[in-house]
């Protein structure tokens, strides 16, 4: 077994494709679930829509360790099950995530694994140490031990989550609903559900955001691109509806302030209507954010000075 201290061999990891499409659907599914108990798993399953807040996000507070294995295999099997119940024993200082090369096989592809049982630990979102096939549960906690000491104070630690008023009571399972509609791609079954929470809970600010990011995923429509928005807005700047497709992506690519500069660099040359269209589509994006956010703020300064 590799030691912690070692550097990953197994070669790079193509994080980046799994990132940008697990981020499309997460800040939906971010917003909805705002406002309850967070209460971090020590073993959880890694899906693409977890994928960027569960592994890479949360490897900055602590290791997290992904067994990438397959139901079929009986040493994936006994490595999961070793690794969960010294998961839940270890008291949060590492977690443990499990990829099933089945189930996600666009997961397990970005690890470049080539043998099933493979387990990899990953700090600060780089790749530490790996290794693979079946280990002993003993050799496995003397690893996880040696990981724990040698990486841990180097990260910044686990978050301290606010006690719910109510941490008894079960999630909403409209809000599971809805997730499961938006990792499918499906953004209207998502959308039908947020509106029908809003029935009964207009003032919901985080329903309202989630809504309206599944609304501009529905618009941007991932699955079927055939070009890159960006590539395509940027080498024709005079095209109104690229410039807005284009913003899209950068919104749910994690860049809104780009998306801002490019719609009101657009409004400078547009006519009547189509600056009124652009600045619709600014103040919908707006709405994602807090009115007190620094992008935000400077966003609509810039604003007002082309409109008046």
């Amino acid at each position: 077994m590799t030691s912690a201290n070692n550097a990953y061999v197994g070669g790079a990891l193509d994080l980046s494709q799994v990132k940008a499409r697990a981020e499309a659907r997460q800040q939906a599914q971010e917003q909805a679930a705002a406002g309850q108990a967070s209460r971090v798993q020590p073993f959880f399953t890694i899906t693409e829509a977890n994928f960027d807040s569960d592994v890479l996000r949360r490897s900055t507070e602590v290791p997290v360790v992904v067994l990438i294995g397959t139901p079929r295999s009986t040493q994936s099997e006994q490595l999961k099950h070793d690794l969960q119940e010294l998961a839940v024993a270890g008291n949060l200082k590492f977690l443990v995530g499990y990829v099933d090369a089945e189930a996600t096989p666009q997961v397990a592809q970005a690890f470049g694994v080539k043998n099933l049982p493979t387990v990899v630990a990953i700090a600060a979102g780089q790749p530490l140490t790996n290794f693979e096939g079946a280990q002993p549960k003993e050799a496995l906690q003397r690893w996880l031990d040696s990981l724990v000491e040698k990486v841990g104070p180097q990260l910044k630690g686990l978050e301290p989550t606010p006690a719910a008023a109510h941490e008894e009571e079960e999630d909403d399972p409209r809000l599971q609903e809805a997730e499961s509609f938006l990792n499918a791609g499906d953004f209207d079954g998502a959308i039908k559900i947020y509106e029908s929470i809003l029935e009964s809970d207009r003032d919901n600010v985080q329903i309202k955001r989630a809504r309206d990011t599944a609304v501009i995923l529905k618009r941007l429509d991932l699955a079927n691109q055939t070009e890159d928005p960006i590539v395509a807005a940027d080498g024709d700047k005079g095209d109104i509806d690229k410039q807005m497709r284009a913003a899209d992506a950068e919104v749910v690519a994690g860049a809104p302030e780009k998306a801002f500069d490019r719609l009101i660099e657009t409004m400078q040359f547009a006519g009547g209507d189509e600056k009124a269209q652009l600045r619709q589509r600014l103040l919908e994006f707006f709405g994602l954010f807090a009115s007190n956010d620094p992008r935000v703020l400077k966003a609509r300064t810039m604003l007002a000075n082309v409109l008046y």
